[in-house]
């Protein structure tokens, strides 16, 4: 996960430069906090993900927000060359640990970033953002439009986001808007005739949480693919 300080827009350049440093502590320890303590069901991988890259070939795919690593090791087992990111120190640690007892490290790359400030170098045939979601300010629209330009010609971007809230989610706001498909792609502002796209749906599903209990919920699903030159 990845944020950044929104400062007052009469604010001088140093204090700007205080209240979004202070921002980024804040969302860096609250991710930290949260990846601290593992957590059951982990290493289990977003259904969206599989249904997705279940039929492709392996290629190279990021794995935006990785937490845990579940997408990551996932697509590792089926041959995928990974570039997993995270804000939290702990939770790269942790899936590059993971990969190498699993006799995946070669195939698996964890780096740190908040998005706000860097991205990961290097082009990709699938980029993954699943619930890249924060309690910070971030310029998701932004980061996002990064992430579909570093795809290859081909590549898909799929972007999963929550359509409800459950049980275990870490925003348990009553109030919470969740943005529809449209929503999400005039965010991104991509050019659809370089980026078309190949779904926008809300499905429901059951699902499991960390803890093993479920719920039936609600997925925002937009992918686009990057039309060859």
């Amino acid at each position: 996960m990845s944020t950044t300080g929104s400062p007052h827009p009469h604010a001088d350049p140093a204090g700007a430069a205080v209240t979004a440093n202070a921002a980024d502590d804040d969302a860096e320890l609250f991710w930290e906090e949260h990846y601290g303590t593992p957590r059951t069901g982990g290493e289990r991988a977003n259904p969206l993900l599989v249904e997705t890259a279940g039929p492709l070939p392996p290629g190279a795919a990021l794995d935006l927000g990785c937490g845990p690593g579940g997408d990551t090791l996932w697509l590792a087992r089926r041959g995928w060359q990974v570039t997993a990111v995270d804000i939290s120190g702990t939770a790269v640690e942790r899936v590059g640990a993971r990969a190498r007892e699993l006799g995946l490290g070669s195939r698996v790359t964890a780096e740190r970033h908040d998005l706000t400030r860097t991205f990961p170098d290097g082009t990709f045939d699938l980029v993954s953002a699943q619930y890249l979601r924060t309690p910070f300010p971030f310029p998701r629209g932004r980061v996002l439009r990064t992430a579909a330009r570093a795809l290859r010609p081909g590549g898909l971007l799929l972007i999963v986001d929550h359509g409800s809230t459950a049980p275990w989610s870490w925003d348990q706001d009553p109030g919470a808007q969740h943005p529809t498909p449209h929503e999400i792609a005039e965010d991104l502002g991509l050019d659809p005739g370089q980026w078309p796209v190949l779904r926008a749906d809300m499905p429901r599903r059951r699902a499991v949480g960390p803890a093993g209990g479920t719920a039936t919920v609600t997925d925002t699903v937009l992918i686009v693919r990057r039309a060859a030159p």
